[in-house]
């Protein structure tokens, strides 16, 4: 599967984030700019379709092997491994006091995106990397810190998050793992750990684990959990490696997709004794850890985007080029031509080109909360919308990757039903992306809960509100009135259901649950259409425009509108019969 990256959409929307989250304004952002930007696009473009995407199918097939109680990768893995961590990609986010490069999420976001089009099972150490030295830049000591950060940033270590064990999967509360304390304030781990990503490989001397386990007198469920960090081999002092830390890999998953990325059961202190050190506070693990988790389910739906973006290219490609049936003139066509075929190529197109632009939002909008010269109440705003924005854009953008895996199977009819193709691993890549850090289930339960009940739905209004501005001024345009007013009716609607439904103390919980998933779904649409008129308003605002650019993306937002926006009503009305059926039914 060949890949090159959509270079002008990231330009494009890369810019817009920079502007319209005030990027510019920001001191500690200064010389971050979308020059810059482009610069580095351009470069991880060239590795990106160079290097990694080529082994994207050999890690298909060939998938990683278990031998004699080691993992091996797939051909050519260590060399691009090797490759990636020399060009600095590792830390490209991450700090420089640390051998990092420093650059904004708005910057790496593009980057990773490519990673994960490109070849998303050998490129998921990356959000580990990041999000693991998060939690110890937040929670570790200087000791640890200075030890561990500058080898997992140069890429010489890797990270692994060990957090599900064969009981205990999404109620983490269940987990069994112990630390016992030692006398030299370390702690003997023991326990089992399943699921692990990247928890056993032969790219690197050494892996960081990042372990939720119990001390003895640790309380019950979720509020005994505590967060060790575990080296495959110990740690001395001044960094040099020593002994093996009874860390085993007792086998690796064989799985639907995914084939190349080691995804292993790991046993810890099953011999000789397993040694840890204590990250934050003891009983604070799940606090760190979310800092992690928070990371990952951002990359999750970035992984949507970026499937939906292979996908979309490989099923454009081979329209092209297939030559079958007429057109009205009786004569031999590419399907391309074919309107079904078109309505589905335009509808992925569409698609991914605004869950791009909303996932760039987001990076820029931590980048802005993070920036130290920001007001605190506007701070706090702009960490409520990302807040509100994570669930929505890991959910609904993993979820429409699926859809979108199936229409590219679709263009290709029955070769997209053989393996030798290559699609039918963009779908069997894509299944699980629903699954891991937190089920569509899950993230529902979190945005209704959480996220719209857990601040009686203020960050949501203000969300609603900035839409209905923003959508305004296109409602004399002969193209896009029909579409600012479905908008709006989807607007109206939802700010009613919070009245009726959402906010309701005396909703029925369980009837809330069970459409937590078909609001989520209309969030979704919604903050697509939004990121839509967004990007028109952008580009209206422009000086220069590349008109012929411009008038595609211009049919694109049409399409999404006539394609996409009307599910979002059909959703919330599922929505609004909140709890219909579900006691009557006996299984």
């Amino acid at each position: 599967m060949n890949y090159q990256a959509p270079y002008k959409d990231m330009q494009l929307l890369v810019a817009q984030a920079y502007q319209q989250q005030g990027l510019a304004g920001v001191e500690s952002l200064d010389g971050f700019d979308p020059e810059l930007a482009n610069a580095v696009m351009e470069e991880a473009a060239k590795f990106a379709a160079g290097v990694i995407a080529p082994l994207n199918q050999v890690g298909d097939v060939q998938g990683c092997r278990f031998q004699d109680g080691n993992v091996i990768t797939p051909d050519g893995w260590r060399d691009a491994y090797k490759q990636f961590a020399e060009s600095g990609w590792i830390g490209l986010a991450l700090p420089e006091e640390f051998g990092g490069q420093g650059l904004p999420k708005y910057i790496a976001q593009p980057v990773n995106e490519m990673w994960l089009s490109a070849n998303l099972a050998f490129v998921m150490f990356q959000a580990l990397a990041q999000g693991g030295s998060e939690i110890l830049l937040n929670f570790a000591k200087e000791s640890i810190q200075s030890r561990y950060l500058p080898k997992i940033v140069s890429g010489e270590w890797t990270v692994a998050m060990a957090l599900t064990e064969p009981n205990a999967g999404s109620d983490l509360g269940a987990l069994n793992t112990k630390a016992i304390p030692q006398a030299d304030g370390t702690y003997k781990i023991k326990g089992q750990k399943i699921y692990i990503t990247y928890g056993d490989h032969d790219l690197t001397d050494n892996i960081a684990h990042l372990v939720l386990a119990r001390t003895p007198d640790a309380p019950a469920g979720s509020r005994g959990i505590s967060l060790f960090i575990v080296p495959k081999h110990r740690v001395a002092d001044d960094g040099v490696l020593g002994e093996f830390n009874d860390i085993r890999c007792t086998g690796i998953e064989h799985k639907m997709g995914l084939h190349g990325s080691p995804t292993c059961s790991i046993s810890y202190g099953d011999q000789d004794g397993c040694i840890g050190e204590l990250v934050g506070e003891l009983n604070q693990g799940l606090m760190a850890m979310f800092v992690l988790m928070n990371e990952a389910r951002l990359s999750c739906g970035l992984q949507g985007v970026a499937l939906g973006e292979l996908g979309y290219q490989c099923a454009l490609e081979y329209a092209q080029e297939r030559i079958q049936g007429t057109n009205s003139q009786g004569e031999k066509v590419a399907i391309v031509e074919h309107a079904d075929v078109k309505r589905m190529l335009l509808e992925m197109r569409s698609e991914t080109f605004a869950l791009r632009a909303l996932g760039y939002q987001i990076a820029a909008q931590i980048d802005a909360t993070e920036a130290a010269d920001n007001q605190e109440e506007t701070n706090q705003s702009k960490k409520d919308r990302v807040a509100l924005l994570t669930p929505i854009f890991k959910a609904f953008s993993t979820e429409r990757a699926n859809v979108m895996a199936g229409q590219v199977i679709q263009v290709f009819g029955g070769m997209g039903f053989v393996e030798e193709t290559g699609v039918a691993q963009i779908m069997r890549d894509a299944r699980v992306t629903t699954i891991y850090e937190g089920t569509t289930g899950i993230q529902a339960r979190d945005l209704m809960f959480r996220k719209v009940r857990g601040d009686q739905g203020k960050a949501l209004t203000e969300l609603l509100a900035e839409i209905t501005q923003l959508v305004q001024p296109f409602e004399s345009d002969d193209v896009f009135a029909s579409m600012v007013k479905e908008t709006h009716q989807v607007l109206t609607k939802v700010a009613s259901l919070l009245d009726s439904h959402l906010l309701n103390p005396d909703a029925d919980h369980d009837g809330l649950l069970a459409v937590s998933v078909p609001f989520l779904d209309a969030m979704g649409i919604l903050s697509c259409t939004w990121q839509i008129f967004n990007v028109l308003a952008y580009q209206q605002a422009q000086e220069t425009v590349d008109e012929s650019y411009m008038q595609n993306i211009n049919a694109l937002a049409a399409i999404y509108g006539a394609y996409r926006l009307p599910s979002a009503m059909a959703a919330l009305k599922v929505v609004e019969n909140a709890g219909l059926g579900l006691g009557k039914y006996k299984f």
